[in-house]
């Protein structure tokens, strides 16, 4: 069975999260770990399993000024951000739009990176992500999911370990359906 893992990210820690639920995915799976701006639609089409995953920007997924906000933000003197390549161009929210109501098929989940602290103040963009998969045609097999980074731009201790779990608990989760 094949999976694609689709992200997008700025300072590196949604790859990172991606990364750690591919490697929970890799148990069942044969995983590729794409990001947005290379994800290939027959690509995704072949896949059993699309789990596709973004940073939260402003309480939902990024957009192209929020893009241009974080690539300011790491250019800072001191900011000790680095900026992943291609992060300032097309991101997941525009790569949904891309899929077309109708198109897609098969399983998928959803996972976002999102600062500690409660969701009415954070937002989550794993939610937005999921709704716009379902109306692409994909059926979410878990609740979306968010992994939670510092005030610092950092993973929380733990997020990768979790996020590897989740991958793992995500082909549990498509076995049972199946």
């Amino acid at each position: 069975m094949q999976a694609v893992v689709v992200y997008e990210s700025m300072f590196g820690n949604t790859h990172a999260i991606a990364d750690a639920v591919a490697a929970g995915l890799a148990e069942t799976f044969d995983v590729e770990v794409v990001p947005v701006t290379r994800a290939d639609l027959a690509q995704i089409g072949e896949a059993d399993l699309v789990v596709v995953g973004g940073p939260t920007h402003v309480h939902g997924m990024s957009r192209a000024s929020t893009r241009a906000s974080a690539a300011k933000q790491a250019e800072a003197d001191g900011s000790g951000l680095t900026l992943e390549p291609d992060a300032v161009n097309e991101g997941v929210r525009e790569w949904l739009t891309s899929l077309n109501s109708g198109r897609g098929h098969g399983m998928a989940a959803a996972f976002d990176t999102r600062l500690r602290g409660p969701v009415a103040f954070t937002g989550h963009a794993s939610k937005s992500i999921g709704r716009a998969l379902r109306r692409t045609g994909y059926e979410l097999i878990a609740e979306p999911e968010s992994f939670l980074i510092t005030g610092k731009n950092k993973l929380c201790a733990g997020e990768l370990e979790r996020a590897r779990v989740w991958g793992a608990a995500l082909t549990s989760t498509l076995s049972l359906a199946g």
